[in-house]
């Protein structure tokens, strides 16, 4: 019944929690939906206004509905191609120049709203030409109108795309530096991770180091009290019990360095402060070994005497463990410029007492201790038996040998900085100046390219010079004027019948400045026209 009751609880758990996902992504939906329909009130307002006014006929309602229509298709169309809901916009208004009140609203969305740049571009170089030749080429517009329509084209389309690009480079910028605090956080986490294996390694090295030895003395002592013959029997039971108790403690000693340990350098010695190999020595014969010095103590310098204390201290603890009783021979030879260390031990007299195998763990860090210390260790069987462990150490400071290096753990791998996150970020900043750069400049770069290409043309062949004009007589034919440009100006609104106009070269409009009026093929006026 427990088990019903928790099966009920859990699936009204993942119910609820599907209604929870349900209700927000409704609240999504909703959200939306208002912002498009924001959206299609502000496009809308400028294109229905003139349907939906008096005075009204027959077809003005259903055009007026038509155009409605067409901008929600848009807006729900420039979600997914922002791109294509810009051409219909543009091709709209061919129909009711007043859809032009739309072209920045989704020239920005596809700006903000398109990845590429490319497409972009072939779309306003497809307006622009297709614009200049259906006004300029079908339609016979003036270069005045041609101007114009080309400054919409770039303030009103290319402008606000620039500044639509500018803020997805924004949000792109703010998702890159978002990636880039993750990466460092994981950074921050993972060098968290290898400090704590690091702390694993020292503390794996010193119980080796440490308790390993201790605790093959211990074994010793005890093995020596077992075959005591001088003890009662219970006492050598006792000591047997102790003695295997021991081994079974360096068995779940070696399972937990080996949990512990990670490859890792500069683990912490836990030799005892100022002691010599002769005092060293002194202690493993005081706990039963049969050790024998060959050569004089002599000071050695600080590298060289730690990683000789510890090939002596290693190799007394292996013999105890794997050799007990038998004799231990430990050599200290001073030559030029090294000092030799050997530590070697016969065969053991009663065989190897029972022991876990060895892992070859303390042989490996005693190999790259010496190794630091600028040495070579070598460690095997001896000719005649037992084991033999043989270090070279130099004196004076010298650098580590070159080994072939051991494939660390991967957590103590120091992992490379979040690269990729900081060149994504550095790369987002450059897009973000440059779409800024673009946002800025683009337009009105362009703007100034469209008046030096237009203004030769408005005022090519087209200027009447103010000497000139100053000596056209009233009254004259038409015919009998001389210094009349070929070709008249771009006539301003308002212009009058029966008059021609001209400029004086204005910049950058070419504005008409000179008005001639005739009657009867004769010059009845002629003006100044006031800006």
């Amino acid at each position: 019944m427990r088990c019903g009751r928790g099966d009920r609880r859990r699936a009204a758990g993942r119910r609820g929690a599907a209604a929870r996902a349900g209700l927000r992504q409704t609240g999504l939906r909703q959200t939306g939906l208002l912002r498009d329909g924001l959206l299609w009130a502000v496009v809308a307002a400028p294109v229905g206004y003139p349907w939906f006014t008096p005075p009204y006929d027959g077809r003005t309602v259903p055009f007026g509905l038509g155009a409605l229509l067409l901008l929600a298709v848009v807006v729900r169309l420039s979600h997914r191609r922002p791109l294509a809901a810009l051409v219909l916009v543009v091709l709209a208004t061919l129909l009711d120049g007043n859809f032009v009140f739309a072209i920045p609203v989704f020239s920005y969305l596809t700006g903000r709203r398109s990845p590429g740049t490319v497409s972009a571009a072939v779309v306003f170089g497809a307006v622009a030409a297709g614009g200049t030749a259906l006004n300029v080429g079908l339609l016979g517009a003036g270069f005045a109108t041609w101007f114009l329509l080309a400054s919409v084209l770039i303030f009103a389309g290319v402008a606000p795309w620039l500044v639509g690009r500018y803020r997805r480079q924004q949000r792109e910028l703010v998702v890159a530096g978002e990636r880039h605090a993750e990466a460092a956080a994981r950074e921050r986490r993972g060098e968290a991770e290898r400090v704590r294996l690091r702390e694993r390694s020292r503390i794996a090295q010193e119980m080796h180091d440490s308790l390993g030895h201790e605790l093959s003395l211990i074994a010793l002592r005890a093995a020596a009290l077992e075959l005591a013959d001088d003890l009662p029997a219970r006492h050598r039971t006792a000591a047997g019990e102790l003695r295997a108790s021991v081994a079974g403690a360096t068995q779940r000693l070696h399972e937990i360095i080996g949990v512990l340990r990670e490859e890792s350098g500069g683990a912490a010695s836990t030799r005892p402060a100022g002691e010599s190999v002769a005092e060293l020595i002194d202690r493993a014969r005081e706990a039963g070994m049969a050790v024998r010095l060959d050569g004089d103590p002599f000071d050695l310098p600080m590298m060289a005497g730690h990683a000789a204390h510890r090939v002596v201290r290693e190799a007394l603890t292996n013999a105890a463990r794997y050799a007990p009783g038998a004799q231990v021979t430990v050599v200290l030879a001073r030559l030029a410029d090294q000092v030799e260390v050997g530590v070697v031990n016969a065969a053991p007299p009663a065989g190897p007492l029972p022991a876990p195998p060895s892992s070859g763990s303390g042989l490996l860090a005693l190999r790259e201790r010496v190794r630091l210390a600028g040495g070579t260790l070598t460690a095997g069987p001896g000719a005649t038996g037992g084991f033999a462990v043989r270090a070279s150490l130099p004196l004076a400071p010298t650098p580590p040998l070159d080994v072939a290096p051991a494939q660390p753990h991967p957590a103590l791998s120091a992992p490379a900085r979040p690269v990729e996150a900081e060149r994504r970020l550095r790369e987002a900043r450059r897009r973000v100046r440059r779409s800024l750069v673009a946002a800025l400049g683009a337009p009105v770069l362009l703007g100034l390219v469209l008046t030096l290409v237009y203004h030769p043309f408005a005022t090519a062949g087209a200027v009447l010079d103010a000497v000139t004009f100053d000596r056209l007589p009233v009254g004259a034919a038409r015919q009998e004027l001389t210094g009349l440009p070929r070709r008249q100006a771009e006539p301003p609104a308002g212009a009058r019948p029966g008059c021609e106009y001209y400029t004086d070269g204005n910049f950058p409009f070419a504005r008409a400045t000179w008005r001639l009026c005739f009657t009867d093929g004769r010059l009845a006026s002629k003006e100044r026209i006031d800006e």
